[in-house]
């Protein structure tokens, strides 16, 4: 369900929260593409969910433009709301969901897709996330200025126009720490409502995302 958190600079957005089932082991925060919180990260708050973590996505567009959902086939949309976005203002909305799924307990780490991949990286170098998975994270030069303080896990594939292999390799020389693995794919992999879907690299890459985070989060 959509919850209210407010950032520390005064900023109220809203949460798509789903509930642990059973026990709580922890938190995740999930992070969207540039098309807001759609049904399909809804399903993937679910998988996590079942797995025992309390899940929060935030609307990372709440500030350019509330209640933003884009359909996939507008990407044009979502990139304009992106390039708006101010790094600083975005992370401190990060920050606020993760601040709000460690009062429930636990660790808490962090998976994005496509420019949330970015910003989970982002969230690995500036916030106390506990972990962090990208999935095929875009824009990675201009996080290419601080040390990961958490452990980080990405997931991109070998022929993603996005991220090409230059820039992947650049990344990794900055920041060596930084588990990555390459799947025979392209952008947009493990996104299930697009035709990028590839079925074995994403089912891949989040069993790898469940061993990550059961090491790293208990």
């Amino acid at each position: 369900m959509m919850t209210p958190l407010t950032a520390a600079d005064g900023h109220s957005f809203e949460c798509w929260m789903a509930q642990a089932q059973g026990e709580a082991r922890g938190g995740i925060v999930i992070l969207q593409e540039i098309f807001g919180i759609t049904d399909q990260l809804k399903g993937v708050a679910a998988r996590y969910a079942a797995l025992g973590n309390n899940v929060a996505i935030p609307a990372l567009f709440d500030r350019q433009e509330r209640g933003t959902v884009v359909p996939f086939d507008k990407g044009a949309i979502g990139r304009e709301l992106m390039l708006a976005a101010k790094l600083d203002e975005t992370m401190a909305d990060v920050a606020a969901t993760i601040d709000a799924l460690r009062a429930k307990g636990g660790k808490v780490g962090v998976i994005g897709f496509c420019w949330g991949g970015g910003l989970a990286l982002r969230a690995a170098q500036k916030t106390d996330a506990d972990a962090a998975v990208a999935f095929y994270g875009t824009r990675l030069p201009q996080y290419l200025d601080s040390p990961l303080r958490a452990p980080m896990l990405g997931h991109f594939g070998r022929s993603d126009d996005h991220v090409p292999p230059e820039m992947l390799a650049e990344a990794q020389a900055y920041l060596p720490q930084m588990e990555v693995h390459l799947y025979d794919a392209g952008h947009a992999f493990a996104n299930d409502a697009r035709p990028s879907y590839v079925a074995e690299a994403a089912d891949l890459a989040h069993a790898r995302t469940e061993e990550f985070f059961a090491k790293h989060l208990g």
